[in-house]
């Protein structure tokens, strides 16, 4: 017969199955009985649950990401920042598209304009998320986008950016589903592309609270480089530097494992000890595609190519003399800066773009 500690060996089916249940429920009482023993002990050595708790780190993907020579300095390091690493990260940070907001040369008190539009013959769905936007950023206007030729991204980024838009957003579609979002910095870029994935509206959200104008506070969670610091800072001139915190609402962009998960609450006070979130709505994920220099192109693929010309022998022009200060008259005083309409380029060039070879393994990410 064969022994009772094998079940795997016992050939009646009803006898086998009583012997791997009997099994199991040893088991598990021996596992009891080590925890309960465990929590008796660290009941009277607070020290010891404390030790344990600082040497049993789950391994996680996270925890676990590969060496990113793109890493910021952290005070969370070991090592800790250098003083040579933060020099270097804070004179990037002065000269960077987005150092005009942090250095509060416009209004703070002012909602940044946000331009909100659609790829061309959008559907409901892509019109009630729209609807959803414009509630979330202050400043945010929508446009819907007409049809035909002059309406390229291009020359809607140098309208916008003639007429004191900052940013422009352009959701896009694909079976009749908002599948996309580009996200454009005025006047003079760079400009982003997400993937977008699992959104839920405000009425799809069971108990939401109710939203209102005032300007919410930001949340960025776990961006870790230099390209994630820079998406984080795009974000984040979205919305006003200085939030209204009677409004009690707070906006949430947690990147975990490159994914940007969206989420927007508010505090709601049950007692002077105690707070809770309630979520207002709406939620979605992005998924960082590229990133690319300067506002949209705008190509002409059906035009002629130029002509190629060859001079030979030609002479030297004479540069113009320059007129000094001391020759400019009176008339031509300094006049206030007047946003005035951009030309679009004609090609771009990509700052970053995902690739599938990119990721050599599952712990490497670039945020």
């Amino acid at each position: 017969m064969a022994p009772r500690s094998q079940p795997s060996l016992i050939k009646n089916k009803i006898k086998r199955q009583e012997v791997a249940n009997k099994n199991k429920k040893a088991k598990n009482q021996q596992k009891l009985q080590k925890r309960l023993a465990q929590a008796k002990e660290e009941a009277n050595d607070p020290a010891a649950k404390k030790k344990r708790l600082a040497e049993n780190i789950p391994r996680t993907l996270d925890n676990s990401r590969e060496n990113d020579p793109a890493m910021l300095p952290s005070s969370k390091r070991p090592d800790g920042p250098s003083s040579i690493q933060v020099d270097e990260l804070n004179s990037d940070l002065a000269s960077d598209p987005f150092s005009r907001y942090f250095n509060f040369e416009d209004d703070p008190t002012m909602a940044p304009k946000v331009l909100i539009t659609t790829s061309p013959k959008a559907s409901k769905l892509t019109y009630g998320f729209c609807d959803e936007l414009v509630g979330i950023f202050p400043g945010a206007e929508f446009i819907r986008r007409k049809k035909g030729k002059g309406f390229e991204m291009g020359r809607i980024a140098g309208w916008a950016s003639g007429r004191g838009y900052k940013h422009l957003l352009v959701v896009n579609e694909d079976m009749k589903k908002p599948n996309a979002v580009t996200l454009v910095y005025l006047p003079n870029g760079p400009m982003a592309h997400f993937k977008l994935t699992s959104i839920e509206l405000t009425k799809q959200i069971f108990g939401h609270a109710r939203a209102t104008p005032h300007n919410p506070e930001l949340v960025l969670n776990n961006f870790s480089t230099s390209l994630g610091h820079a998406i984080g800072r795009m974000f984040q001139t979205l919305f006003p530097p200085l939030p209204e915190f009677q409004g009690r609402q707070v906006v949430t962009l947690h990147n975990q494992r490159d994914f940007l998960f969206f989420r927007r609450h508010r505090y709601a006070f049950r007692s002077p000890e105690k707070v809770a979130l309630q979520e207002i709505g709406p939620r979605f994920t992005l998924k960082l595609r590229w990133v690319k220099k300067g506002i949209p192109a705008v190509r002409n693929f059906g035009a002629a190519p130029e002509a190629l010309e060859i001079t030979v022998g030609a002479e030297e022009v004479q540069e113009a003399p320059t007129e000094t200060p001391a020759d400019v008259g009176d008339d031509s005083e300094k006049q206030p800066d007047v946003p005035s309409a951009k030309n679009p380029p004609k090609d771009n060039d990509f700052l970053w773009q995902w690739k599938a070879e990119l990721e050599t393994t599952r712990r490497t990410f670039f945020l």
